[in-house]
């Protein structure tokens, strides 16, 4: 199996240019967003016995009924939350297998991310150290309080589909800050992208999407 890895591992560089160009006939246009996600090696953030299809644009199973977001949605949610900025402080809310944190990683000073499943988020901080990926801050905590601590932030990343938008995240928004969640039950979720101004919050519903619940109380 580690020969394996090594051969995906050789040639996920040429893999990603090819997921590149797709996610650009997609409509994925910001060339940061594009760089940052040839930059960061996503067949290391799946199982072994998946790593052949860590490329194709497809969710994968990672564990505890969790996935990770296939690349367009990591790319487009990146691309909304994040805009032409270079955002300081980015909050992401599930971690996942750390693939959306090592991508938003490369565009903000710094990534806190929260993530209720124990097991899930001390796989995502040694792969993201093994990657020399120092720049992110982790929680085991109940996602849909966010992390105030260390509010405001200047964008919101949520990586689960929540009944309604948390009003304890609209809380930790920045002035000018963003958010990006889907919103719904498991049958009918839309991803929306919130702005925070002086006046309150704009709320725009971008596509429909289908993404793994928000769970409630602490992992």
């Amino acid at each position: 199996m580690i020969q394996a890895r090594q051969g995906i591992g050789m040639t996920s560089r040429r893999t990603r240019q090819r997921m590149i160009q797709r996610l650009k006939q997609q409509g994925i246009m910001n060339p940061a967003v594009l760089e940052a996600m040839a930059q960061v090696p996503r067949h290391v953030f799946v199982e072994e016995a998946l790593a052949s299809r860590a490329y194709e644009d497809t969710a994968l199973p990672i564990g505890f009924g969790q996935t990770i977001s296939q690349p367009f949605t990591v790319a487009r949610m990146t691309e909304l939350a994040v805009g032409n900025r270079s955002p300081g402080k980015v909050l992401e809310v599930g971690t996942g297998s750390g693939y959306q944190t090592a991508v938003l990683a490369h565009l903000a000073t710094t990534v806190y991310t929260v993530e209720r499943i124990e097991a899930l988020q001390k796989k995502a901080r040694l792969r993201l150290y093994d990657l020399k990926i120092y720049n992110v801050k982790y929680d085991h905590s109940d996602g849909g309080w966010g992390w105030s601590k260390h509010a405001p932030f200047d964008a919101i990343v949520v990586t689960a589909a929540a009944p309604e938008i948390p009003e304890a995240l609209l809380q930790q928004m920045a002035l000018g800050g963003v958010m990006v969640i889907p919103v719904g039950d498991g049958r009918d979720q839309v991803l929306k992208r919130i702005v925070r101004s002086a006046e309150g919050c704009e709320v725009e519903n971008i596509e429909r999407v289908k993404f793994v619940p928000l769970m409630a109380g602490r992992g």
